[in-house]
């Protein structure tokens, strides 16, 4: 299931948003570009790795790796759910505060990551990996924050979904189930991966941390969300014609806009 759409105007323009999907498209191709090797020198050198973190060294990294992505699918996976989620909620809580949600939302993710290593790390030689040494990157932690801070906001939202089997469809589903079932997948595949028994390329505590992380946020600061209505088409209105002189009225009144009569 891939999400397309939701039902949900926003009430301003999602300058911010506009600007974090730009940036993470900009970043991830200036290194792509470059070829495999550049790429991988990239996410090393800008990714977090828990090691690192753990000693007080590039902490910076905290910051830069939420624009990285290891591959065009990873980009494309981010940039959607960004595109559908991340407008109604920067039209709830404002321009800078939802840059400043996203970005604390995507710290929040990294630690939940880091400690999710460290409970590992008794199992990881089972495996034989080091799950302090290996980088992370990308936005979906702080994406998981607003799908989090959506989920509480718009429960009843309709989620347009695109559903590829053996036929392409698409359907609506309410963001409640969407974003719940999708919570409750990475919290499964989460407490799998801390065995440290299978290596795990998706952080899923990051996603299981940051999208906590949005839920408790909103809910906290009492955000209240905002939607633009969608206009009403005129046929639905069911203009009311006066008996006298058969000028039609809105629905609302009770005398002629042009005669001045009694509507009954």
């Amino acid at each position: 299931m891939f999400p397309i759409g939701d039902e949900n105007r926003a009430t301003l323009r999602p300058y911010v948003n506009y600007a974090l999907l730009l940036v993470n498209v900009v970043v991830f191709f200036f290194f792509y570009l470059g070829g495999d090797a550049v790429l991988w020198n990239a996410i090393v050198e800008y990714g977090t790795i828990p090691s690192f973190i753990l000693r007080g060294d590039r902490l910076w990294t905290l910051i830069t790796s939420m624009f990285m992505h290891a591959d065009p699918i990873h980009l494309l996976g981010n940039m959607a759910y960004l595109w559908v989620f991340g407008d109604n909620i920067e039209g709830s809580i404002g321009h800078g505060k939802y840059l400043l949600f996203y970005l604390l939302g995507g710290l929040a993710a990294s630690f939940a990551h880091i400690a999710s290593t460290l409970v590992a790390l008794p199992m990881s030689g089972v495996a034989g990996f080091d799950p302090l040494d290996i980088p992370s990157v990308g936005a979906s932690g702080a994406v998981s924050a607003i799908l989090g801070a959506y989920l509480l906001l718009f429960p009843r939202a309709r989620i347009r979904t695109l559903i590829i089997r053996f036929f392409i469809t698409i359907v609506r589903v309410p963001a409640m189930y969407y974003l719940g079932f999708w919570f409750l997948y990475q919290l499964l595949l989460g407490v799998v991966s801390i065995t440290g028994l299978s290596f795990a390329s998706i952080a899923f505590w990051a996603h299981i941390g940051g999208f906590v992380f949005g839920a408790i946020t909103v809910k906290l600061l009492n955000v209240k969300p905002s939607v633009q209505p969608r206009a009403i088409p005129r046929q639905i209105l069911r203009m009311r014609r006066c008996p006298y002189c058969g000028y039609e009225n809105a629905p609302t009144g009770f005398y002629c806009a042009n005669c001045g009569s009694r509507i009954t």
